[in-house]
């Protein structure tokens, strides 16, 4: 009944989307339940085999959505971003990359049994890790900005340059086996991978030309992008196979550094059409093979083969590349450590393990069982591990979420001093000098500079905050940082701190879909809020027990009072909102900006009352 291509279209895309979902939710990998979900629709239960289904396509449309995939990547590319870094990245993308293969290939001819020409091949291949399998364990294991840097540079940069080795050494193969091979074949090799560069440095500058002499309308950049990255690549590619890859980074890296202003909505976009695309190029992949596969995947040699990639060839190659690097051990450690491979390593295999075996290399056919040995070794492996291993190596950011608090104001001082009491990460962030040196001296962690900056970027580090409190006297300065920061931190984790005009205003549509969160309640505007602290209110913290509860103390609390946010027992602060109702719980404590004075006559009321009730006793 649902034997159709419409069918496994379908169920691929779902099953894609739903396993990022599940491991959102359950806390694990992505690519790892990608893969278990693959397998079992796949070879285990038979209910798809996307390969045979597809036919001629499958392969075309791999190719394109890992082009896709990796020109997306290249896109964050910004050498900004290594200011500090660049020796160490060049290191381990050069040299490192040619121990890697050098140690990989040995590796695989003496330990796997492959002959030395297919051992060099696919140890070339085998260097590659990939934005596919990097970029969604970087999101989710949440390390310091320097090792999260330097896998994500590797990752995009390595995967054209293993390609490239692996076509080399093919090229080598041929030259000394194929009479019909000439040292013009070689240096044709080499000519295609400079043009396949130079096309990509071309549409790279071609289309951040148009786009800055505004050639290009606003609602086609995206589509007019898709279009000129599928032709960059498909022309490289007819030169010479797998040099598409090189084609789109280059193109992409290019367009990353002319810092061209609209690239940044851009960017999004194509983010969410990436994990699209790795979402449903995974469970094609893990689909399509067979079950023959996994009964030679158990084969001693195959599996000391995998063990020695991860536990020597790996680390002793980042550790030899890194040599009088400003890199710490922990860093060398943790880099050296995470290697998964993925998208790329699969479908290049699979054309190297043809055109060997049909070179006259027997041995080739044990490609696809060693590759998928080694991909989803290291992706369960490293998936797992790298979250606990940049925790031991205190290169994790374990810290309670933190809040950006944008706004030298009163309140804005107040609210940071209040949430550092509470042992809370908070940073005030203010463009004026004069503001931050006030909330500097008061002993609050400050950052001057502006925001929205596309330079505050690469100077300030977001990765300890998940939340932002826009508070400036601006209305549609807050709702623009909001409206800035929803991509990467959802809409959820922004609020704004409403005005007078704000609330009064009839256009009530305004504030839903622009901007961030209103704060607190319709009373609480940043003037009556800088007018109560002046007037002698504070911030106050009450612990809420089973005896005491929420309810008691909403009944007990003066009108005037505002209740700022919850300290939840599990120790991450939760701003009030108009929006939404905080679930509120025994353990929790309630900030609040209340009346010292009132809160005096309070305790003096209580302290009369039970004197009066022993005098009576």
């Amino acid at each position: 009944m649902f034997n159709s291509l419409l069918f496994t279209v379908m169920l691929v895309v779902f099953l894609g989307i739903l396993s990022q979902w599940l491991s959102w939710r359950i806390k694990l990998p992505a690519i790892v339940v990608m893969s278990v979900a693959g397998i079992i629709v796949g070879p285990v239960l038979g209910i798809i085999n996307p390969e045979q289904e597809f036919g001629d396509m499958y392969g075309p449309i791999i190719s394109m959505a890992v082009a896709i995939i990796l020109f997306e990547g290249s896109l964050q590319l910004d050498l900004r971003e290594i200011r500090d870094l660049g020796k160490p990245v060049f290191r381990i993308v050069t040299f490192g990359a040619f121990i890697a293969w050098i140690l990989g290939s040995l590796t695989a001819h003496y330990v796997a049994g492959l002959s030395l020409p297919v051992a060099f091949v696919i140890g070339g291949l085998f260097i590659v890790t990939g934005p596919t399998v990097i970029l969604p364990l970087l999101r989710q294991a949440k390390l310091k900005p320097r090792p999260a840097k330097i896998l994500k540079w590797e990752g995009i940069i390595v995967d054209p340059i293993g390609v490239l080795l692996a076509l080399f050494a093919f090229e080598i193969i041929l030259f000394f086996t194929d009479e019909s091979v000439t040292l013009q074949t070689l240096l044709l090799f080499f000519g295609a991978a400079a043009f396949a560069t130079l096309l990509g440095w071309g549409c790279g500058r071609g289309m951040g030309w148009m786009f800055k002499k505004g050639y290009i309308p606003e609602f086609l950049k995206s589509p007019v992008l898709f279009a000129v990255v599928l032709l960059c690549f498909t022309l490289a590619d007819e030169v010479m196979h797998e040099t598409g890859l090189l084609s789109v980074t280059a193109m992409g890296m290019t367009l990353a550094n002319m810092h061209i202003a609209s690239m940044e909505n851009m960017r999004h976009f194509k983010e969410n059409i990436s994990v699209l695309f790795i979402s449903t190029i995974f469970i094609m992949l893990t689909a399509s093979i067979q079950i023959e596969t996994f009964t030679e995947i158990i084969n001693p040699a195959i599996i000391g083969y995998v063990l020695l990639m991860i536990f020597i060839v790996r680390p002793l190659s980042i550790w030899l590349s890194t040599i009088r690097t400003d890199l710490s051990w922990q860093e060398k450690t943790l880099v050296g450590w995470i290697a998964p491979r993925g998208i790329v390593a699969l479908t290049v295999s699979g054309y190297f393990a043809s055109v060997l075996f049909e070179t006259g290399f027997e041995d080739a056919r044990l490609l696809t069982a060693l590759t998928f040995a080694l991909v989803f070794a290291t992706v369960c492996v490293h998936g797992f591990s790298i979250g606990w291993v940049a925790r031991k190596l205190k290169l994790a950011n374990d810290s309670k979420p933190g809040i950006i608090v944008v706004g030298g104001n009163l309140f804005t001082r107040e609210l940071v001093r209040a949430l550092k009491e509470m042992e809370i990460p908070a940073l005030l962030v203010d463009s004026s000098w004069k503001k931050v040196m006030k909330a500097r001296q008061g002993g609050l962690s400050t950052f001057h500079g502006e925001i929205l900056s596309e330079q505050t970027e690469y100077t300030l580090d977001m990765t300890p905050y998940e939340t932002i409190v826009a508070g400036t006297e601006s209305d549609a300065y807050n709702a623009l940082i909001c409206s800035t920061f929803t991509p990467s931190m959802g809409a959820k984790n922004l609020f704004q701190v409403a005005s007078e005009r704000e609330l009064a205003s009839s256009d009530e549509k305004l504030t839903h879909t622009v901007g961030g969160r209103i704060l607190f309640n319709q009373t609480a505007t940043l003037q009556n809020l800088i007018s109560q602290l002046e007037n002698g209110y504070v911030f106050r913290k009450t612990l809420l027990t089973d005896q005491y509860s929420y309810d008691q103390f909403k009944k007990e609390i003066d009108a005037e009072d505002t209740i700022v946010g919850v300290l939840k027992a599990a120790g991450h602060f939760e701003p009030f909102a108009l929006d939404t109702e905080i679930a509120v719980q025994a353990g929790d404590t309630v900030v609040r900006v209340s009346s010292a004075s009132r809160e005096k006559e309070k305790i003096h009321q209580k302290s009369k009352k039970a004197l009066r009730k022993n005098g009576d006793a």
